[in-house]
């Protein structure tokens, strides 16, 4: 049975949600035209509203309404230290466990060069100038622990091993145990990331040429 248009559009919409395939899509379709309407206005106007006042934060790249996202607006973080994360997702997930009260920087994403995302793509650059010109005294890289992740945060490591930053005592940490190879921070329990943060491994020592 063929849909009449409009529900066909709204079907093909829920769709581009991540996990969600036809027949949910057709579920969630059916459920708010059948019973509850007044939900699905909510749902538009709050999905309009999001995506025309929902920007990037200036300093961290992080989701935001504002010229800076709460975490950086916030007077009682750590300006010391930057964890650097490919999403908005991982951010959410690292001040779930409220155990890192430092500031951070969001890739938007890992480097890929089969789909065209580089160092600038990822905005690296700015990064690196970040950390060059504030008070920061170690960059710990939480990219996820997959292949890709990996190779976005060697090679953020390489572009911070610069003589000036080293000379200054400049800290390059990832994090370490408890998060296994193939997964993705944002489905990783609390308990799990917290033990990963405190037991993270320096890639560099201080003081000494790399």
């Amino acid at each position: 049975m063929q849909h009449s248009p409009l529900i066909q559009q709204l079907i093909d919409a829920f769709r581009r949600l991540p996990g969600v395939g036809g027949k949910t899509a057709q579920r969630m379709v059916l459920h708010f035209l059948e019973r509850d309407r007044d939900g699905g206005r909510k749902l538009a106007a709050a999905l309009t509203a999001a995506m025309d006042g929902v920007g990037q934060c200036r300093l961290c790249h992080t989701l935001a309404e504002a010229e800076l996202c709460l975490v950086c607006a916030h007077p009682g973080r750590d300006i010391h230290t930057i964890c650097v994360v490919e999403t908005p997702a991982d951010v959410y997930a690292i001040e779930q466990t409220a155990s890192y009260r430092g500031l951070y920087f969001v890739l938007m994403g890992h480097l890929s060069p089969i789909d065209g995302i580089g160092p600038d793509q990822l905005g690296i650059a700015g990064l690196i100038e970040r950390v060059r010109n504030n008070p920061v005294n170690e960059v710990i890289l939480a990219t996820n622990p997959t292949v890709e992740g990996e190779a976005t945060a060697w090679y953020v490591a390489e572009q911070l091993k610069s003589e000036d930053l080293i000379q200054r005592g400049l800290r390059i940490s990832r994090i370490a145990h408890g998060v296994p190879m193939g997964g993705e921070l944002e489905y990783i329990d609390g308990s799990t990331l917290m033990h990963s943060l405190s037991g993270r491994l320096l890639i560099n020592n201080p003081g000494r040429s790399q």
